[in-house]
């Protein structure tokens, strides 16, 4: 790996992260690892093992949720680096996916660590607001954080995706056998966890319903994906809507 793709690594892991510069593009697309990983492919010369090493990776993220601040695994960095590995290692899907387990943990702590390191700057637009001075509020509200932003996600995914690639074979080769072979045993259960973990949201609300038809339509009518993923989008408008409808008479 060069240290031009390096770095377009690392600006693709700040743009995954940023909502301000990068907008919707950033946070909702690039910061999935199926999307991550095919652009991280794109970097590499690779992109059909980028989107499927992210594919993966993504089955394990597919009951995420991010509330109140917290992170339980920045799948953006698990999808990015898991994707390089992959591809400047030579690793299969499996490997992969064990190694982006601790990536994305590693990715958590700097996520706290950024947000730890951002409230300083909230105390920054007080003094300003104290001052009287409105027109630097945007200093501590869009510049610092966003520049704090960069330095702790551009820079530290260039430098795992520098460095890391050269060692990446050597640390499989010391690992081997039972070690490598536990890893991979996790790495596979991963993504079944993330699919209990979306059942387990289904069944708790009124969706479930929505569950077994889709599953009626797939099974025993043989419907495609796509055929399934547009009926399901027209259940969810139609029901969204008449929801709403039903309370706003509520509120009459």
């Amino acid at each position: 790996m060069s240290v031009f793709q390096a770095m377009l690594l690392g600006v693709l892991y700040y743009l995954g992260n940023s909502s301000i510069v990068a907008g919707p593009v950033g946070y909702y697309t690039i910061y999935r690892p199926l999307i991550g990983g095919f652009l991280t492919g794109l970097v590499l010369g690779d992109p059909i093992t980028g989107v499927i090493v992210g594919a993966t990776i993504n089955l394990m993220y597919i009951g995420f949720i991010s509330a109140g601040g917290a992170l339980p695994g920045d799948m953006c960095l698990a999808g990015i680096l898991g994707a390089a590995l992959a591809i400047t290692g030579g690793l299969d899907t499996e490997a992969a996916l064990a190694i982006a387990v601790p990536i994305g943990l590693i990715g958590t702590l700097l996520w706290f660590g950024r947000l730890t390191l951002d409230s300083f700057f909230a105390h920054l637009a007080d003094k300003y607001v104290e001052k009287g001075e409105s027109g630097k509020i945007w200093i501590a509200s869009v510049l610092l954080p966003q520049a704090m932003l960069f330095v702790m996600t551009a820079i530290p995914c260039f430098l795992a995706a520098y460095f890391g690639a050269g060692y990446i074979q050597g640390a499989i080769n010391a690992l081997g056998g039972t070690v490598l072979g536990v890893l991979i045993i996790i790495g596979g259960m991963m993504p079944a966890l993330g699919i209990g973990l979306t059942l387990l949201y289904i069944f708790k609300g009124e969706a479930r319903i929505f569950f077994f038809v889709g599953f009626l339509l797939a099974v025993y009518f043989g419907l495609s994906m796509i055929a399934v993923g547009f009926l399901a989008l027209c259940s969810a408008v139609v029901y969204t809507q008449l929801r709403n409808a039903k309370g706003g008479e509520a509120n009459v």
